[in-house]
């Protein structure tokens, strides 16, 4: 199964072959690829040079930004293994993936994700107007803007990914399938905790907003367009503006299946705060 191949080793050796395939099937990419992907040696190479070219501008060159990345995937080896788990993530939740080399190349969502990385790796350590210069520079090309500060789990999806917004003191889990349009915000103008945290498993739909520092549970599902403002208790489906409960997803993990528009109804649906 596609789960069973995550590790850098292994992402990296499909993504080698799926280049040199390439390269023989559309000479027109034959420089590019071999830049990227088949001149490498290992996974973080080819984050690095892809990374590095698609963020690059007048005052981040290829060449400051090749060494600045080199150095914290050296430093950081968990932001390969991440980062592998992320493209296979897409690649079993996304009918329309197939390859890797897409993934790396192409997926907006992905690219922005490995941007936020290593932002979150620069504030982590210490260098901090660095990493806001990286997060501005990937909310220009990607549209999508997640605050350095931060944390994200493995194996998380940001599905198509234009307009998503993260909010600084956010969190989320491992195996979290996000889609188009969703904020992850605070309430108003509070300072601190202030952002919501999202556990392992659960999957948002597209143009969801989520306020305040509020817990979204492990397995929960969300329904498109709807905004919660309170605590999401696990494995439940919430919809609607407020968002209420309805149901339970059919899985314990509604961000691999990506089956947006089934669940259980539930006969009698009780505001899904009860309990916090």
């Amino acid at each position: 199964m596609l789960h069973e191949i995550s590790t850098q080793a292994d992402v990296f050796g499909l993504l080698h072959q799926e280049a040199l395939a390439a390269t023989r099937d559309e000479p027109l990419l034959a420089a590019m690829l071999d830049a990227h992907v088949v001149s490498q040696s290992r996974l973080e190479g080819c984050l690095t040079s892809v990374m590095a070219s698609t963020l690059a501008d007048r005052t981040l060159s290829v060449e400051a930004l090749t060494c600045c990345f080199q150095g914290l995937y050296q430093a950081h080896p968990s932001l390969v293994e991440s980062a592998a788990c992320d493209m296979t993530a897409v690649l079993e939740r996304d009918a329309a993936s197939s390859d890797y080399l897409p993934i790396m190349l192409y997926l907006k969502g992905f690219q922005a994700l490995q941007a936020h990385r290593l932002a979150h790796a620069l504030w982590g350590d210490d260098r901090r107007i660095l990493a806001r210069a990286l997060h501005h520079r990937a909310t220009q090309v990607f549209g999508i803007d997640i605050h350095p500060a931060c944390r994200v789990g493995r194996g998380v999806m940001l599905d198509h990914g234009t307009g998503i917004v993260i909010g600084e003191t956010a969190e989320i889990g491992d195996n979290v399938s996000i889609m188009q349009g969703v904020t992850l915000g605070g309430t108003g103008k509070e300072s601190g905790d202030r952002h919501p945290k999202v556990r392992s498993g659960v999957l948002i739909g597209a143009g969801a907003t989520v306020l305040g520092n509020i817990e979204i549970g492990h397995g929960a599902q969300i329904g498109a367009g709807s905004v919660v403002l309170a605590r999401v208790l696990e494995h439940t489906t919430v919809v609607g503006i407020p968002a209420r409960q309805a149901g339970r997803p059919r899985c314990p993990s509604p961000s691999v299946t990506m089956e947006h528009g089934s669940f259980q109804h539930v006969a009698s649906p009780q505001w899904y705060q009860q309990g916090s």
